[in-house]
């Protein structure tokens, strides 16, 4: 009887060592890691991406950084904050831009700082340009008999409203900020791919490509997906061997979720416009 529970005894303890070393192993990763931060949808803001970014960038365990890039773009002033902080970035690890579906307008941007891009064949991409959008319903109101007083600081306050058309010298005013913007897109993507501004000035009129289309183009480096991303960036770092992949966004699970995985025998997965085309938004 004693020799039973001495035996049921020693399984209870070496199981309790073997789910005591599996929760250290997880909540305490060790080794040489590859970061993959996701910057997906809308950009509407920057704070959560460049907080993740600077998160990677001060934690020594991590030697290199992905960007993992799902946008059609979005705002002017987020896409250059995350723009500029990936280059601050490159100067401490080096840093690989993996597009997923779609990477255009403020994504190619973003992705432009990245030491190496790259993108499926059939990604979309590219996409550089500025555009402003603004509707008139001037004459609907009209019809239903709806009147507007504006009251103004000056000439210039009521720019883009849509009660009224818009004159000249607006029109005038509006294309020179777009043009301006504009330029600001250009140099960047010059400056982050290494490329003559006139070489980049000839397609940034807002076009689409492919992935294939983009490279033959150099706006991006290789075609592959995020794994053919993290290999290259591990290896631009100098990690020996297969690295350890981490997600920003992974929420990992409680002591106790894991110890009933484990006491079930269940597996646990752990894993990611300037053209602005109708997202570039002028506030007043």
């Amino acid at each position: 009887m004693r020799k039973k529970r001495s035996c049921l005894f020693v399984i209870l303890v070496v199981g309790l060592v073997v789910i005591l070393l599996a929760v250290i192993k997880s909540f305490i990763p060790l080794g040489e890691k590859v970061a993959v931060v996701e910057i997906k949808g809308l950009i509407t803001e920057s704070r959560s991406a460049i907080d993740r970014i600077i998160k990677f960038k001060k934690d020594k365990t991590v030697k290199a950084i992905v960007l993992r890039i799902e946008t059609p773009g979005g705002a002017v002033g987020p896409s250059q904050e995350i723009y500029q902080e990936v280059r601050k970035t490159g100067q401490v690890k080096k840093v690989v831009a993996s597009m997923g579906s779609v990477a255009a307008s403020g994504g190619y941007y973003i992705a432009s700082a990245a030491h190496k891009i790259f993108a499926n064949p059939g990604t979309i991409t590219g996409s550089i340009g500025v555009v402003a959008e603004f509707s008139n319903i001037e004459e609907l109101l009209k019809k239903i008999g709806l009147k507007t007083v504006i009251i103004k600081s000056g000439d210039f306050k009521d720019i883009g409203s849509p009660l009224r058309e818009m004159t000249s010298e607006e029109r005038e005013l509006i294309k020179g900020l777009i043009d301006g913007v504009h330029k600001q897109f250009i140099r960047a993507v010059a400056e982050g791919r290494n490329l003559p501004i006139d070489a980049v000035e000839r397609i940034a009129d807002g076009r689409i490509l492919t992935g294939e289309q983009a490279k033959e183009l150099g706006l991006i480096d290789q075609l592959g997906n995020l794994q053919d991303a993290i290999t290259l960036a591990s290896k631009l770092a100098g990690i020996k061997g297969e690295p350890q992949v981490i997600y920003s966004e992974k929420k990992r699970p409680s002591i106790w979720d894991f110890l009933l995985r484990t006491l079930l025998q269940k597996g646990t997965n752990i894993p990611l416009s300037h053209s602005y085309n109708l997202w570039y938004i002028i506030n007043q």
